[in-house]
């Protein structure tokens, strides 16, 4: 099924019910018209990071179904899969079979090592100055052998968390034939995760190399145009990344967009915002909320720093359940540059603030995503967070079947739905869009056009009030659009 201009929904596969029989039961009985496509996040066989630490992409995890619960759902929605293109389990066969037979492995080049990578074996520390790294040291894990030798090789992430060596044959030849099998089990479009980690070279960051990006970026959309499948590199960084992605054609993803329309909402102001919206790409996925944290990085210079720091301070004394500590490494935060909450949370839980936060989503350039504790009004999962001590699990509950269906009966939610079977079905989100100019700082009016067919958007800021009229054709008349 083709990629369509239509919402989104992002979700682990037991996260809307146990495993992805039960997910797609729901789907298909409550969500359909509310989203049209489902990012499903990793649900491979893992060894940590919540699937990001992928064995293998050849099954589906034991625990969550088997590939017929995939498939199906490819019938009546537009898949997202990721592929973890900087690397693989420390658990996987690959690494398995490297640590056994060293350079007799047929996986000794699978990896990068450092007596190869670095010409002396090891970086310099103006070499570790350099490299945009998590960790405040080398990044690296060593490796024992089974001969009794050790050797260190490239780990940006989680020590589960193997980076590849993608200059290696043997190692394009894996991403090929991951890239192709997702294809066929029903991918519209695959998300390279960590992408701009995966490019590595001596005397830079070894972050977003060019032009090393751009034939990687080549090489997979060579391997995935003919199954008519598309590819979303998935960046945090500075958002001037996502306008030369835009630029050579590439879908992108609005990471942006979260922090800014927080500090709009919580300020009333809508100058950064509107400057924002009239740069941002066309071809891109928007989000207010995902699996990981709320991006900080994403918005500097679309932000001052002074107005980051207010934004974050707004959010600690006005969201609902959320504290400084939970961003800090006694809940194992290992990224300084995302704040963990949910959406609904951080406006508060207010369900008017949150509701215009959507409808600016929806009227913003590009597919909305939905993460699925938004898609439900979830707040601040503060028990799975104690329980757990891993800060981003605010942002991760579980929601039981029965669990879904009683949040489908609250207010707040069902006024989400009707506003995203809107954005999904109106002809006008297919045609031009427009800011319009006020002279009002806190208001804000977006236009879609498309033939008679007209979608606008009218909000005050700072009451968190808005209307959206749209043009009936049979009537001849713009109506109000209600109960949203």
């Amino acid at each position: 099924m083709s990629i369509k201009n239509e919402i989104m929904l992002i979700t682990y596969a037991d996260s809307m019910g146990k495993n992805l029989n039960e997910l797609g039961s729901l789907l298909k009985t409550h969500f359909k018209g509310v989203v049209s496509g489902v990012h499903i996040l990793p649900f491979f066989p893992s060894s940590a990071d919540r699937g990001f630490a992928p064995l293998t992409y050849e099954e589906v995890d034991e625990s969550f179904g088997i590939w017929h619960d995939i498939e199906d759902l490819s019938k009546d929605f537009y898949l997202m899969f990721d592929f973890m293109i900087n690397h693989i389990s420390r658990s996987s066969k690959y690494y398995k079979d490297f640590v056994k037979n060293k350079d007799n492995s047929p996986y000794a080049d699978f990896f990068i090592r450092y007596k190869d990578f670095w010409p002396n074996g090891e970086p310099t520390q103006e070499d570790i100055d350099l490299i945009y790294k998590r960790k405040p040291r080398a990044p690296y894990i060593e490796v024992e052998f089974e001969d009794g030798t050790t050797e260190k090789i490239w780990c940006t992430f989680d020590s589960e968390q193997v980076d590849l060596n993608l200059s290696a044959e043997v190692t394009r030849k894996f991403v090929k034939d991951s890239l192709v099998h997702l294809a066929k089990k029903g991918a519209s479009i695959i998300r390279l995760d960590a992408f701009a980690y995966a490019t590595k070279k001596i005397r830079t960051n070894c972050f977003f190399i060019e032009p090393d990006v751009w034939e990687l970026l080549d090489y997979a959309k060579s391997i995935l145009e003919p199954y008519g499948v598309e590819i979303l590199p998935e960046i945090h960084e500075h958002y001037s990344i996502q306008l030369k992605l835009a630029e050579k054609g590439y879908w992108v993803y609005d990471f942006a967009l979260p922090m800014l329309l927080l500090y709009t909402l919580y300020s009333g102001s809508n100058k950064r915002l509107v400057n924002w919206l009239k740069q941002c790409p066309r071809k891109q996925f928007t989000t207010l909320d995902t699996h990981d944290g709320i991006g900080v990085v994403d918005v500097r210079d679309l932000l001052s720093d002074d107005e980051i720091e207010q934004t974050k301070e707004y959010l600690f004394s006005r969201g609902a359940n959320v504290k400084r500590i939970y961003n800090t490494t006694a809940y194992n935060n290992l990224d300084i540059y995302q704040i963990n909450c949910t959406y609904y949370s951080a406006l508060g839980n207010n369900d008017d603030a949150y509701l215009l936060a959507r409808a600016i989503q929806f009227f913003a350039p590009g597919i909305p995503q939905v993460y699925y504790v938004g898609l439900l009004a979830g707040e601040n999962d503060i028990e799975l967070l104690e329980k757990t001590k891993v800060g981003r699990n605010i942002n991760r509950h579980y929601y039981t079947k029965e669990e879904v269906e009683e949040n489908l009966k609250r207010p707040v939610v069902k006024r989400l739905f009707n506003l995203m079977r809107f954005r999904n079905f109106y002809p006008a989100f297919n045609g031009d869009y427009k800011i319009l100019d006020t002279n009002d700082e806190q208001s804000l009016e977006i236009s879609w056009k498309k033939d008679e067919f007209e979608a606008i958007l009218k909000a005050d800021l700072k009451t968190h009030k808005y209307t959206i009229s749209y043009f009936d054709p049979q009537d001849r008349t713009y109506r109000n659009l209600t109960d949203c």
